[in-house]
């Protein structure tokens, strides 16, 4: 691309930085994306209901505080926003979002286990025992069988393939 000078007359180039990335292809529908999410939010809460009644039945204790309903709820409704965050960001700002996914998806899956090895190691909850961590660990993998599907969903366009 040349621009001309309006006092000399003469050609100036303009260069662009060769490592832009091309964010035009990252288009999020609001609608869209607040429809799947909450439906992804009342799936996997629905899920870590079973979850934590299948924990129950294992041997956790009935009365573990972060087995109510309001708990989970809560923590999975920040887990799938915060998900939907990194998502969303490593989309906009990486040439190859479906590379760091694919690694950084499981890395933050098992990272998410330390708190939870930490209860169970710990007990700083009352009615805590590993039955109960562990459960807790499968609430995780809920969220992120549930959410993970649901992001690629709220991120496509209508009509586009899949990837």
């Amino acid at each position: 691309m040349r621009l001309r000078s309006s006092v000399t007359r003469k050609v100036i180039p303009v260069t662009t930085q060769a490592h832009t990335l091309d964010h035009s292809s990252v288009h999020f529908s609001a609608g869209r994306v607040t429809i799947t999410l909450a439906a992804a939010i009342i799936l996997a809460v629905a899920v870590n209901s079973l979850v934590a009644r299948l924990a129950i039945t294992g041997g956790a204790d009935p009365n573990f505080p972060p087995f109510a309903l309001f708990n989970f709820g809560a923590f999975t409704l920040i887990g799938v926003l915060a998900g939907w965050l990194g998502w969303y960001l490593v989309q906009r700002h990486t040439s190859q979002p479906a590379q760091v996914l694919r690694w950084l998806v499981p890395v933050v899956g098992v990272l998410s286990f330390i708190p939870d090895i930490a209860l169970g190691v710990l007990k700083f909850i009352p009615g805590t025992n590993w039955p109960g961590a562990i459960g807790l660990m499968a609430m995780h993998l809920v969220v992120i069988a549930v959410a993970v599907p649901a992001y690629v969903l709220a991120g496509r366009r209508p009509g586009q393939a899949r990837p």
